[in-house]
């Protein structure tokens, strides 16, 4: 199955009401389509406000270009809902900016005077920019969500503990993200696609570019015993335990307290263990501090906790 980006499948916020624009089976595979956050449609019009303007989806207010909502029959609150990324394969082009909004980060570090625009073409796994630095492309999904569940449109840009705006460079190909589902059949959409991204997206924007991700839609009773109350993400890294939050502290906290959730269901740990054995084997990373909140998610690489 194919979802493209049209004007019927388009939107820039999370509403429980929208209509779904698929609907499938657990189980689906679905190929979606999407424009870059931008609401670009062709190389290098992106973050401009007359080629916005001119797309029919696009209303003054709205945020990312999501594609969707995508129901999934039978799903309901309380339950997860498992998104497996196939594959993500980026457009041809991408934009990345700096010092265009007056945020306190840019203030601090002196980018508001100096704007920048880094314009990339992408081809063969590198995306390289109009000064000839080239980056290795590591595609993945900025935005991945659910509606919440309380009536009215929601902005696209803080991510929330059922999914959204997450930034998570981990959600590669080969990843699989575990969401709590908000509202009957869970009305997922999708966006905001990203050719490379590090730890933090410090300048308010990755590699945005379109994006094609091929996604298989499942729906769960919970996660190995675990009721979720934050994204999770089984991914080529590890398992990924995500916390969003007005600040760092509080992000880390739902971070480690679901790692510890999870190393206990994984490996029949008690807390106190799993929280001790944490700082050997759990890696903390700043996930952005962009969108509104801030975000943080704890690693558990792989093969580094060994059972006995």
């Amino acid at each position: 199955m194919r979802l493209d980006p049209t004007a019927q499948t388009l939107h820039g916020w999370f509403d429980a009401s929208l209509p779904p624009a698929l609907t499938v089976d657990p189980g689906a595979t679905v190929t979606v389509g999407c424009l870059d956050s931008g609401w670009s449609t062709g190389p290098f019009d992106g973050g401009d406000l007359a080629a916005r303007e001119r797309h029919p989806a696009w209303e003054p207010g709205t945020g990312h270009a999501l594609t969707g909502p995508i129901a999934v029959r039978g799903a309901r609150p309380g339950q997860v809902i498992a998104v497996r990324v196939d594959d993500v394969v980026p457009g041809a082009f991408g934009t990345t900016y700096c010092g265009l909004r007056d945020t306190a980060l840019n203030r601090r570090l002196g980018v508001l005077g100096d704007p920048v625009v880094l314009r990339w073409t992408i081809a063969d796994g590198v995306a390289t920019e109009q000064h000839g630095h080239r980056v290795a492309v590591r595609p993945f999904l900025g935005v991945v969500g659910l509606p919440p569940a309380e009536p009215g449109r929601h902005s696209t840009v803080p991510p929330r503990w059922h999914g959204g705006n997450l930034d998570c460079r981990e959600l590669v190909a080969g990843s699989t993200l575990y969401l709590p589902v908000t509202v009957p059949d869970a009305l997922l959409s999708v966006g905001d696609g990203h050719a490379a991204q590090g730890d933090g997206e410090v300048s308010g924007t990755a590699i945005e570019c379109p994006v094609e991700a091929t996604l298989t839609l499942d729906v769960l009773e919970d996660l190995h015993g675990l009721r979720l109350r934050t994204p999770v993400a089984e991914t080529p890294a590890g398992w990924v335990a995500m916390g969003v939050a007005d600040d760092l502290d509080t992000a880390t906290g739902h971070a480690l307290d679901t790692v510890l959730d999870l190393m206990g269901a994984l490996h029949g740990l008690g807390r106190s263990e799993a929280l001790a054995l944490a700082s050997m084997v759990v890696d903390l990373r700043v996930t952005q501090v962009v969108n509104e909140v801030v975000g943080v998610h704890a690693l558990l690489p792989p093969r580094r906790l060994l059972q006995q």
